[in-house]
């Protein structure tokens, strides 16, 4: 599965960024779809996901600033980051799974973009 990220920059503290993730080989509104992230010297942590149903979850490091979404005529997979903060400074993935379980671990996904990076001045 091909997953590609974009969207990504360098912004100031309280800026916003949005990122999207495109896919050509599955429906995105058929499979959940993640977002994780990756800081400097930190392990790879959940941000969000959105299930086949619509549901959605967040970390709560992030819950009321950012906001995950998908555009099925687009095949595309969006994660919107306002109210950014420093910490927030991290390598973003796109996550899909074709399987029933949908959560904020990495071990539930199996397929993986190569990351666009974010980088939140203060």
């Amino acid at each position: 599965v091909q997953l590609v990220e974009s969207g990504g920059g360098s912004v100031q503290a309280g800026g916003s960024l949005r990122l999207s993730c495109a896919t050509s080989e599955y429906i995105v509104n058929d499979n959940c779809m993640g977002w994780f992230r990756q800081g400097p010297r930190k392990e790879r942590e959940g941000v969000a996901y959105i299930s086949p149903h619509g549901t959605t979850r967040y970390a709560g490091s992030v819950k009321g600033r950012f906001t995950i979404s998908r555009d099925n005529t687009k095949n595309t997979l969006y994660l919107q980051l306002d109210n950014l903060k420093s910490e927030d400074t991290a390598m973003y993935y796109c996550a899909l799974t074709t399987g029933s379980v949908c959560s904020l671990s990495s071990r539930t996904f199996e397929n993986w973009g190569q990351g666009t990076q974010v980088s939140v001045s203060s």
